[in-house]
């Protein structure tokens, strides 16, 4: 890889964005790594100093990283968010990708999963962790009302499902469809309805199970 990327960590531990940072220096395709104690501080800096990818926690003082991201990405909507979390932030997650994130990373984060995340936003694709996915997918139960003969996806529906697979945001989805941000919201209403399932992340999680859609 012979582009160079410009890397931000935002995290509001010393200790732990000390560690990244030393990951990030040993590699080859890594120019220059800054940091920022919270989304606000992120945002000041991001007005002055241009990055290519941001390493985002989810929870700090005075700006979280759901807020942050959003507010990144009017400022530059191509820039490339990775959300840092932990197992126990599952509804921080679904809130996350609804604001537009490309990948998720565990924080026990090693080189070669950092590597691996940073190639694959940088190639225009996705990241998320397996150990995260393979959590999420034994944590959530299947609903109990519906099996995958009830169900029926229309078109629109099978194709929201499809960009939410990808990480889509609501919007980035909506742009893609050419319909309006409110009206995805309302698909996946309806798909919530027609599962059972009280959230994106499980929503997703039944689908797989269920056979619905493949990824």
């Amino acid at each position: 890889m012979e582009e160079k990327v410009n890397i931000i960590i935002v995290d509001d531990h010393e200790i732990f964005r000390g560690g990244l940072k030393l990951l990030l220096n040993r590699l080859k395709y890594v120019s220059f790594v800054y940091e920022a104690t919270n989304g606000q501080v992120f945002l000041e800096f991001l007005e002055k100093t241009p990055v290519d990818i941001v390493l985002m926690d989810i929870e700090m003082p005075i700006m979280n990283g759901i807020e942050a991201t959003k507010k990144a990405l009017i400022i530059n909507p191509k820039l490339k968010i990775i959300a840092l979390t932990m197992f126990n932030n599952e509804e921080y997650i679904e809130s996350m990708i609804d604001a537009g994130v490309k990948g998720f990373l565990l924080k026990n984060i090693t080189k070669e999963s950092l590597d691996k995340a940073l190639k694959s936003v940088i190639e225009g694709n996705n990241y998320y962790s397996e150990e995260l996915f393979k959590y999420f997918t034994k944590k959530i139960s299947n609903p109990e009302k519906h099996n995958n003969s009830d169900i029926k996806l229309t078109q629109r529906e099978s194709e929201i499902i499809k960009y939410s697979f990808e990480g889509l945001s609501n919007k980035e989805i909506a742009d893609k469809l050419f319909i309006s941000e409110r009206t995805v919201v309302g698909h996946k209403s309806n798909l919530l309805s027609k599962t059972g399932c009280k959230s994106t992340i499980q929503l997703l999680s039944y689908i797989i199970k269920n056979k619905l859609y493949t990824i």
